[in-house]
């Protein structure tokens, strides 16, 4: 053999199988989830038409009480002999502190009182319509939550967005109106039946109704800073007031958490496009629960009103545990018409029993405002 002729060795390379690399590629990246197909929904939403309209009379209305309430305090004030308008008793909407204080009196001595007890009403109505709705007097009646969406959807229209604020943060200003609400709880609830007797007769509980009509009247400068700090915060953050600071809205969630009703998902329908967790007001994960049981659901129904598939979005009655049957939905119009029967039914009892208006003279009144 020639010494010059360099020895080559040759080693033959087995020729891999291409779908065996195929196979290779495909187990080393995660498996792409399949969409879904989206089953469009046929019907038409009209609950944001319905509620939107309940807001709009329940907003009206109570301008028309404020006004009213405004001239009949104003003929006392001007000194007139005899009071030709009469009081509206609808006002005491607006002191919750006396309905709470009157409804614990009640529940204390069975005898509705006498002074304020149309605010003792108003607020079982409010109880009754987010025990069976969820808290749906938030998102459907009170004036103050509607102002408030005014606020944050002109917000949106000029910048563009609103902001959320960290989940730190958002759970912990979120507690402030808990904390709100267990200090008059327990303020209320350590009154007996006398002491809260007393101070509704006294001259500030008596009047209370005009003492806040002059909050607003004669506003003191740190009064009127802070709600113009509550209206820029509105402005960017949803519902400012009512997911942090109204202790009404936590009192009316809590009661709402033992509601027969709740927003339920249907998981096998949904096309995970997460349209209903944007829309929440609340900023829910509604995309990622099958039911939504947070006391921060206001039963809006924003969140049915975007999902885009089929049967997948309702307001529905609770599964009963064992039952093999879905629970049963509740259509919009059952919603709007419960709400306004539970309202107006409350209202026209306490009206017809002649349980509505406080029975306080018109000279005593004259003689407190006048003071």
């Amino acid at each position: 053999m020639d010494g010059n002729v360099e020895t080559q060795t040759q080693i033959e390379i087995p020729e891999i199988p291409v779908t065996l690399l195929t196979r290779t590629s495909e187990a080393a990246s995660p498996i792409a989830k399949p969409r879904k197909k989206l089953v469009r929904r046929s019907d038409h939403d009209y609950s944001q038409t319905a509620r939107r309209s309940l807001q709009a009379a329940f907003l009206l209305l109570n301008l028309w009480l404020g006004v009213v309430f405004y001239f009949w305090v104003r003929q006392f004030e001007a000194g007139g002999a005899k009071a030709s308008l009469c009081r509206p008793a609808g006002v005491e909407g607006w002191l919750p502190i006396a309905g709470l204080m009157n409804l614990r009196y009640f529940l204390l001595t069975h005898h509705v009182p006498a002074v304020h007890p149309a605010a003792m009403f108003l607020l079982t109505a409010f109880l009754a319509i987010s025990f069976l709705f969820r808290k749906a007097f938030c998102s459907w009646l009170c004036p103050v939550g509607t102002i408030s969406e005014y606020f944050w959807q002109a917000g949106r229209k000029v910048f563009r967005r609103n902001f959320q604020l960290p989940r730190w943060l958002d759970l912990g200003l979120r507690s402030l109106k808990y904390l709100l609400l267990g200090f008059f709880v327990w303020a209320v609830g350590s009154m007996s039946a006398g002491d809260i007797a007393s101070f509704m007769s006294g001259p500030y509980g008596l009047i209370a109704d005009v003492r806040m009509l002059n909050f607003f009247r004669h506003i003191g400068e740190t009064a009127a800073i802070v709600l113009g700090l509550l209206v820029v915060a509105s402005i960017f953050v949803q519902n400012f007031w009512c997911r942090y600071l109204c202790p009404y809205g936590a009192l009316l969630g809590l009661t709402a958490l033992a509601s027969p009703t709740r927003i339920r998902r249907n998981a096998e329908s949904c096309i995970d496009c997460a349209k209903c967790a944007k829309a929440c007001p609340s900023a829910l994960p509604v995309d990622k629960l099958i039911s939504i049981k947070s006391a921060e659901c206001t039963g809006c129904l924003e969140c049915v009103a975007v999902c885009p598939a089929k049967d997948t979005l309702s307001l529905s009655l609770v599964k009963v545990p064992g039952a093999t049957a879905e629970p049963g939905r509740v259509p919009v119009w059952a919603m709007a018409a419960g709400i306004a029967i539970l309202f107006f039914g409350i209202v026209g009892f306490a009206k017809s029993s002649g349980f509505w208006d406080s029975r306080v003279p018109a000279a005593i009144y004259r003689e407190l405002i006048l003071r």
